[in-house]
């Protein structure tokens, strides 16, 4: 059974920095393209970050370039996202995302960033 589990959200100021977990089980983590969704209510899922299997590329919305760094260590399946200068429009749900021959998402972690 495959599970994404992601951890690391919680409230923030703005300006402030929290970094996002998501550990992988029941799959072949390195095998797999690792992205970062986010949903804020009312609107729909949008891309944040994407890193390859190997770790060895990048992209990023153009609204978290500069701010937002994904990284992955295979050896613990696990994929981060440290997101710096958060401002009130990154409040969001953060869902992980798997994606290979097969697609999985995580349950999603609140981020408030609010003063």
């Amino acid at each position: 059974q495959v599970q994404l589990v992601e951890s690391g959200g919680g409230l923030v100021q703005p300006g402030g920095s929290l970094r996002l977990s998501c550990a992988a089980s029941g799959l072949t983590f390195s095998r797999y393209a690792m992205s970062w969704y986010r949903q804020a209510p009312g609107k729909e899922r949008e891309l944040v970050a994407t890193i390859t299997s190997s770790g060895d590329s990048t992209n990023y919305a153009d609204s978290v370039k500069g701010r937002f760094t994904i990284s992955r260590d295979n050896a613990k399946s696990t994929v981060y996202l440290q997101m710096h200068s958060l401002k009130p429009e990154d409040t969001s749900v953060y869902y992980c995302y798997a994606r290979s021959l097969r697609s999985y998402w995580g349950q999603g972690t609140q981020v408030t960033v609010s003063s």
